[in-house]
C-alpha cells in the first residue's frame, strides 16, 4: 500500500489532551470527554476531527516500548485562537511533508497498518519519520467502530538526506 504525499500547511487545533501509552490506552476516555464539548469551539473550520499524537522523542518508534507515554489530542481545526473553552488547549501542527495512508475498518485493526508503515513502508522508502505530530483525520466517512469506517493516517516524513 502506497500513501499519497502531501505538504500540510500550518494547522491550528483546539481540543483536549491526555498523556497515555499503548498499554494504558485512554483514547475512548479522551473522545468521550471531547465529543459532547466540541460544539463549544467556535468558529471551527470544517467538520473533520483530528486525533493527534505527539511523541517526546524522535526515537519513540526506534526503541519501541508499549509503556512509553505520548500526548494524545481530540481536536478540531480553527483559523485562529480566539476563544478557547475552559479546560481545552491549543496545539499547532507545523508545516511539513506527510505520508497519508487511507484506513478502512475498526480501530482495533489500525495497529496492523501502523506496523506496516513503521516497519516496512518507511524503511523501504527514501523517507524517514520527522519529529512532528502524527494524526488521524476523521471526516464524513468516519463511523466509530464500524467496519465501513474510513479515515486517514497522516505520518510526518522527511527525506533521509535532509537530516
Amino acid at each position: 500500500m502506497n500513501p499519497t504525499l502531501q505538504t500540510l500547511s500550518e494547522t491550528k487545533l483546539v481540543g483536549i489532551k491526555i498523556q497515555m501509552s499503548l498499554l494504558n490506552n485512554r483514547t475512548e476516555e479522551l473522545w468521550k470527554s471531547f465529543m459532547p464539548r466540541k460544539k463549544e469551539i467556535v468558529p471551527s473550520i470544517g467538520s473533520e476531527l483530528y486525533s493527534v499524537e505527539i511523541y517526546d522523542s524522535p526515537s519513540y518508534f526506534a526503541s519501541f516500548n508499549p509503556t512509553g507515554e505520548f500526548e494524545k489530542w481530540a481536536a478540531v481545526k480553527v483559523e485562529k485562537f480566539e476563544i478557547i473553552p475552559v479546560g481545552m488547549k491549543t496545539v499547532i501542527i507545523p508545516t511539513g511533508l506527510y505520508a497519508v495512508f487511507p484506513f478502512k475498518g475498526i480501530a482495533s485493526e489500525a495497529p496492523k497498518l501502523y506496523q506496516y508503515i513503521i516497519g516496512s513502508w518507511i524503511p523501504d522508502s527514501i523517507y524517514e519519520l520527522d519529529h512532528r505530530p502524527h494524526f488521524a483525520l476523521m471526516g464524513e466517512k468516519y463511523k466509530n467502530n464500524d467496519p465501513d469506517s474510513e479515515e486517514e493516517f497522516w505520518i510526518p516524513i522527511k527525506s533521509q538526506n535532509n537530516g
